[in-house]
């Protein structure tokens, strides 16, 4: 029987952004003596050609596909990813026999509806490293399928499921971050992900993170951290972005990371970026970050007023925004606020005062999202459904009928704001070039980083680093 694992990324976005889990897994697979082979969708012109041809060239123990997002999860874009996603699992069941097993962050979020959807032997929610080891070992003769955490399988024409895995990501093994091109994804995307912590236990009413990655922070070392900067700097790769859901929870685990960078002299080789919450954010770990070889930091503010913070469930008040400026400016670092307008209970006041505070703050770059995704599990959903059916919603956008599973895109977008919202939202902004809008038409930058062509060309003009901060340096004619 053959030992090969063949993995498909099917992300095809541009810029082009590292399938980092696919990396993961491999060094997984590789530790139990299975093969991973990686057909890589995001560079071909023709994927169903290219998807095809894999799978012909060779037999499969199991073949693998990753979904990163459902949709573009903004609601000015309304692009969904599903249909595209579900033709590809139609490809690899036409053309091969072996077991297809879907998995992914994007996936984890719905995993039971995307599985019947997509018409899938196996899906993998949460964690795959270690599910899909033993999935492989298990069609291989050396285990049971059934008892793998995170595992839904296909039995008596249902769909079961066990619970997904919560288990230190520390005692995984070491990531070689061999599979993927990495310096390729570095030439065409201009960073490289990292991870240095898994899961969040913040309590934010619409976040999808907690559903896919666990409520409970699991944290790799310091020492596995910079282990995983130094073997993507071997590549001949120097910007990174992180992919922790926000670095500095908790905050002693971002010192003990950015000390052991800085004592590997890491912070005069890598230039990296990250998201944070503003919760905890100290001037200490702003000038750690800075040490560590940080440039940039993504806050998710979501608003500029107290009310609306409490009822999105942020664990911080809108003071506590200033002060992150101003550990930021002190360290020498840039830095953005990301917005989420039209929440339950979003009035025009409450984005009057969100644009003011924002314009006294002066981040360097403000992003302006309006409408929020409802994802099925958080307690978004809760609210929308205790409001009654979704198609007589009146604060929800997008689709509506036939949607329970919440799968296809539908956001919330509070009624309180009446149909002009975003022409309110653009003439509060006032052009004012500080702000990434939704859509171009507020004399602003477009906030989409989707298939974003300027930012396409930059990269391949030299520019690496943050989409929001490749921007504002072109804005800025840096």
């Amino acid at each position: 029987m053959s030992r090969d694992v063949l993995l498909v990324n099917t992300n095809q976005l541009r810029p082009a952004v590292g399938p980092i889990a696919l990396d993961y897994i491999a060094d997984s697979l590789r530790e139990r003596r299975l093969e991973a082979r990686l057909v890589d969708l995001c560079f071909e012109e023709d994927p169903e050609q290219a998807l095809g041809s894999a799978l012909k060239e060779a037999e499969y123990l199991l073949v693998g596909l990753t979904l990163r997002n459902t949709d573009d999860c903004y609601l000015a874009g309304g692009e969904d990813h599903l249909p595209g996603f579900i033709r590809l699992a139609e490809v690899a069941r036409e053309l091969s026999d072996a077991p297809l097993v879907i998995g992914g962050s994007g996936y984890s979020v719905f995993p039971e509806p995307i599985l019947r959807a997509c018409g899938a032997d196996y899906g993998i929610a949460g964690d795959g490293e270690a599910a899909l080891v033993r999935l492989a070992d298990a069609l291989a003769g050396e285990g049971r399928a059934g008892e793998i955490p995170g595992l839904l399988w296909r039995e008596n024409g249902e769909i079961r499921g066990n619970p997904p895995s919560l288990a230190p990501v520390s005692e995984l093994p070491t990531r070689e971050r061999a599979l993927v091109c990495n310096k390729r994804y570095f030439d065409e995307g201009g960073q490289a992900g990292v991870e240095t912590k898994r899961g969040c236990d913040r309590g934010c009413i619409y976040c999808a993170d907690p559903l896919g990655k666990g409520r409970r922070v699991r944290a790799r070392t310091p020492e596995q951290a910079a282990d995983e900067f130094e073997a993507l700097l071997a590549q001949g790769i120097d910007h990174f972005h992180l992919c922790d859901s926000e670095f500095n929870v908790p905050v002693d685990h971002a010192l003990a990371v950015c000390d052991e960078m800085a004592r590997r002299g890491l912070g005069n080789m890598a230039r990296w970026y990250t998201y944070a919450t503003p919760a905890g954010f100290t001037p200490e770990l702003a000038r750690a970050m800075r040490s560590a070889g940080c440039v940039g930091v993504n806050f998710g503010a979501d608003s500029g007023d107290d009310r609306m913070l409490t009822a999105l469930g942020r664990d911080f008040e809108t003071e506590g925004l200033s002060r992150t400026a101003e550990a930021c400016r002190e360290a020498g670092l840039v830095f953005m606020y990301d917005l989420l307008l039209g929440g339950p209970g979003e009035t025009q006041e409450s984005i009057v005062h969100t644009i003011e505070l924002m314009k006294r703050i002066s981040p360097d770059r403000v992003g302006v999202s309006l409408g929020v995704r409802v994802y099925e599990g958080t307690r978004l959903a809760d609210i929308v459904r205790s409001q009654g059916p979704l198609e007589n919603n009146p604060n929800l956008r997008g689709t509506t009928e036939g949607n329970q599973a919440l799968l296809a895109p539908v956001f919330y977008l509070s009624s309180a704001l009446g149909d002009g919202a975003a022409e309110y939202v653009a003439e509060l902004v006032g052009g004012d070039q500080r702000f990434f809008f939704p859509t171009a038409e507020a004399g602003t930058e477009a906030y989409n980083y989707s298939d974003n062509e300027r930012l396409v060309v930059a990269i391949q003009e030299g520019y690496r680093g943050a989409y929001w901060d490749i921007l504002r340096r072109l804005a800025e004619g840096q």
